[in-house]
């Protein structure tokens, strides 16, 4: 049987950390979460996600610089990055940041579940 796939959220919300969890974890993925994007690239290498939420509003490093750090690493940049975030322009701030696609919160189950399941496969 296949390792089930893993989500990194990464958000300074436990309120968004915990419901995250709860959905995916039900949906079938394994999840990791951080309220920092502090040394962003150690805390990846050590879960090695197939998916990655990021939000805009990380405390020292931001959601834009973090991950902009991933999409220059070799070995990490192939990973999807979801950006999200309350911010009303949270697609522009994807595109800054080089994420692959965004998600607006407030957000549904039904979004996240779809957003993820676009991006990888069960």
């Amino acid at each position: 049987m296949d390792k089930n796939k893993r989500v990194f959220v990464f958000d300074d919300n436990p309120d968004i950390l915990e419901l995250c969890t709860i959905i995916l974890e039900d949906a079938g993925y394994d999840i990791k979460t951080s309220s920092t994007s502090n040394d962003i690239i150690a805390q990846v290498l050590s879960y090695t996600p197939d998916i990655i939420f990021m939000d805009n509003w990380l405390p020292d490093v931001g959601g834009i610089d973090a991950t902009k750090e991933l999409k220059r690493h070799e070995t990490l940049k192939n990973i999807p990055v979801i950006y999200f975030s309350a911010n009303n322009d949270v697609k522009a701030l994807a595109e800054q940041a080089g994420a692959d696609d965004y998600l607006s919160k407030p957000f549904d189950i039904q979004e996240l579940e779809d957003i993820v399941s676009k991006y990888i496969l069960l």
